[in-house]
């Protein structure tokens, strides 16, 4: 059985809000707006475990733009596939990190 860790939202957040702000909540500062915090925590635990059980980047990405695209309804935009690839190997490395 391949268990999932327990994963830092914090370190997720660092990650999902450095690269991937679909809706575009951060402050000007990029800071988080108060009780936004966890706005895609879920979205960023499922990527990650879906890295954890071995699944591909490409595969990980693709749920990334699924989720900005039919579950949040917003219009796929210029350069969305490779923030969501971006993402991913952000994620990808802090996965792999938690395995040594």
């Amino acid at each position: 059985m391949n268990t999932i860790p327990t994963f830092k939202l914090s370190r997720l957040r660092n990650i999902g809000w450095g690269h991937w702000d679909p809706i575009g909540i951060t402050g000007p500062n990029g800071g988080w707006p108060e009780g936004a915090a966890d706005e895609y925590d879920s979205y960023l635990l499922q990527a990650a475990a879906k890295l954890w059980n071995g699944q591909s980047n490409s595969d990980v990405a693709d749920y990334l733009v699924e989720i900005e695209t039919e579950h949040m309804g917003l219009s796929a935009t210029p350069g969305l596939r490779e923030r969501a690839l971006t993402v991913t190997q952000e994620l990808r490395s802090y996965v792999e990190g938690l395995r040594r």
